[in-house]
C-alpha cells in the first residue's frame, strides 16, 4: 500500500464492528459514536428491558437495523444484494461502498468459545483502488481495481453465510442507478413475457437454487419489515 495514501481505518474494540464499519465507510472518526448507535437501538425498540438490536450487555454487536438507520441519517441507503446475481451487474460509479456481513468466532481472551457471531466489514474505493477496511485487520487490505473487486465479491459470496449490502445515496437508490441499466431492461422484458430467463446477471445454478436460497437467515430476509420499522421510528 502506498505509504503516502491516507486511509482512515478504525480497529476492533469490543463488539463494535458495526460502528467501525460505518466510520471506515465515511472515512471520518466519530461520524458515529457508540452513543449514537445506542440511541438508534432505543428508537427502534423503545420501552424494552432487553434491546434486540444489540448485545445483551450493551457492548455492541449491532444488527442490520441499526446500520440501515445510521446510514439513512447520512442520506444513504443499504441495499441487500441478491447473490444469485453476478456482482458484474453493479454500477460501481454510483456506489459509495459495501458492507459485508460474515460469520465470526467469539473469543474470551485467548480462549475460543463455541459461539457464532456476525461481523461487519466495510469495502470502499479510495483514490481509484478498492480496499478491505475490516476492523480486525492490522491495516487496510488492497483489493485492487474494479475487475479485482468484482472477482473478490464473487469469491466472498460463494459462501452461503456471507451477505453483501450495497451502500448508495438516497437518489441512486430511488432511481436504481446502482445496477447497470441493461440488467433492469432484461428484468422488465422478462416480466412482460411472463417467461423465466437467465440474464447476464444470473447463472443457471442460481436459478435452480431458488428454493434453497429462500431459507436464508431470517434477519436478512425481513429487510422490508426493517425498513418499515426504521421509517416509523423517526
Amino acid at each position: 500500500m502506498n505509504s503516502k495514501l491516507q486511509i482512515y481505518h478504525e480497529k476492533q474494540v469490543k463488539e463494535l464492528c458495526a460502528l467501525h464499519a460505518l466510520n471506515n465507510l465515511f472515512q471520518m472518526r466519530n461520524t458515529f459514536s457508540k452513543s449514537d448507535l445506542d440511541t438508534i437501538c432505543r428508537s427502534l425498540s423503545p420501552n424494552v428491558w432487553i434491546n434486540p438490536h444489540r448485545s445483551l450487555l450493551g457492548f455492541g454487536n449491532y444488527d442490520i437495523n441499526v446500520i440501515m438507520a445510521a446510514l439513512q441519517k447520512q442520506g444513504c441507503e443499504a441495499i441487500w444484494f441478491d447473490k444469485r446475481k453476478d456482482p458484474g451487474c453493479l454500477d460501481l460509479s454510483n456506489i459509495c461502498g459495501f458492507i459485508l456481513n460474515v460469520p465470526s468466532d467469539y473469543k474470551l481472551g485467548f480462549v475460543m468459545l463455541p459461539i457464532r457471531r456476525r461481523h461487519w466489514i466495510t469495502i470502499r474505493q479510495i483514490q481509484g483502488n478498492f480496499y478491505n477496511l475490516d476492523s480486525k485487520l492490522d491495516a487496510p487490505q488492497l483489493i485492487g481495481r474494479s475487475t479485482d473487486l468484482i472477482a473478490y465479491l464473487k469469491q466472498q459470496l460463494d459462501c452461503k453465510e456471507k451477505e453483501l449490502f450495497v451502500v448508495v445515496s438516497k437518489e441512486v437508490e430511488e432511481k436504481q442507478l446502482w445496477i447497470h441499466q441493461y440488467a433492469i431492461s432484461n428484468r422488465i422484458l422478462d416480466s412482460n413475457t411472463n417467461e423465466p430467463s437467465i440474464t447476464n446477471c444470473e447463472s443457471a445454478d442460481s436459478v435452480n437454487s431458488e428454493n434453497e436460497y429462500k431459507n436464508r437467515d431470517a434477519e436478512i430476509l425481513r429487510l422490508n419489515e426493517v425498513r418499515n420499522c426504521i421509517d416509523n421510528s423517526f
